[in-house]
C-alpha cells in the first residue's frame, strides 16, 4: 500500500529526513545531560528508530527495517556528529528543528499506521501502532535520560494527540477505502499542523478534576 501511495526512493528520503530531526532531537537532550559522544549516538539512535523498530517486532516485520538499510543506521549519527561540533548553534535554531519534528510526528504516525495495517492488524491496532512509531523513540529518550517522558508530562503542549489524530484519519480512510496520496498526505499535513499549533498557543491536555488534597504534593512523611 506505501508503494501505491508514494514511489520507494520518495518514501526512503521521507524516512531519512524524519528519522535526521528526530536523532538531533536525541542528541541534544544527550548534551543537556552532558553525556559524552557515545552517550549522544545512543539517544540518537533510540530516539530516531526505537518507534518503527518496535513496530517491526510488533508486526513480524523482520529483519527490521533499521537493520536492513544502512542509511536508517547512519543517518542518526551524522546528526549525533552535527551536534557534537555545533550544538550551540544547533540550539538557536530550535523553532526550526521543532518545525521539521513536527513534520515528522506527522510523516512517521501515517507511516506506521498504514504499514501495520498492511502486516493484517485491524485498523484500532494499525493506529495504536501509528502512534508508537511517532513517539515510542520520544519515550525511550526519556527514559534512558532518566527523565519522566515528555509524552506523560502535563506541561508539555501536546505531542502525542497531533499523531493520534493522523493515525485516526488514516484508519478512517482505510475503512471507507479513501486512502490515496491525497487523503495520507491530508493526515500527514493534519498532524503537523496541530503540532504546530499545540506549540504556538501552549495546548495541553485537561489533567484530573478537583485535584486538590489534603496532603500537600511537598509534604514529606516523618522519620522516626
Amino acid at each position: 500500500m506505501l508503494q501505491q501511495l508514494f514511489s520507494p526512493s520518495v518514501q526512503h528520503t521521507l524516512d531519512l529526513i524524519g528519522i535526521f530531526v528526530f536523532a538531533i532531537s536525541g542528541a541534544l537532550l544527550a548534551v543537556r545531560k552532558n553525556f559524552d559522544v557515545f552517550g549522544m549516538a545512543v539517544l540518537a539512535e533510540v530516539t530516531a528508530l526505537g518507534g518503527g523498530l518496535f513496530r517491526d517486532l510488533v508486526i513480524g516485520a523482520v529483519p527490521p527495517a533499521a537493520f536492513t538499510d544502512l542509511g536508517y543506521f547512519l543517518t542518526p549519527l551524522l546528526a549525533t556528529l552535527l551536534v557534537f561540533f555545533l550544538h550551540p548553534q544547533v540550539e538557536r535554531i530550535q523553532v526550526a528543528v521543532n518545525v521539521f519534528d513536527a513534520a515528522g510526528l506527522g510523516l512517521f504516525c501515517v507511516a506506521g499506521t498504514i504499514k501495520a495495517y498492511e502486516y493484517g492488524l485491524g485498523l484500532t491496532a494499525s493506529a495504536g501502532l501509528g502512534l508508537t512509531t511517532a513517539v515510542g523513540g520520544g519515550v525511550l529518550r526519556d527514559v534512558l535520560a532518566n527523565e519522566v517522558p515528555s509524552l506523560l508530562r502535563w506541561d508539555r503542549d501536546l505531542y502525542a494527540v497531533p499523531a493520534i489524530v493522523g493515525s485516526a484519519l488514516v484508519a478512517l480512510c482505510i475503512r471507507y477505502d479513501a486512502l490515496n496520496p491525497f487523503t495520507s498526505a491530508l493526515a500527514v499535513i493534519t498532524a503537523f499542523v496541530l503540532r504546530l499549533l499545540a506549540m504556538r498557543f501552549h495546548w495541553r491536555a485537561p489533567r484530573a478534576w478537583h485535584r486538590r488534597s489534603t496532603v500537600s504534593e511537598e509534604e514529606q512523611p516523618v522519620l522516626p
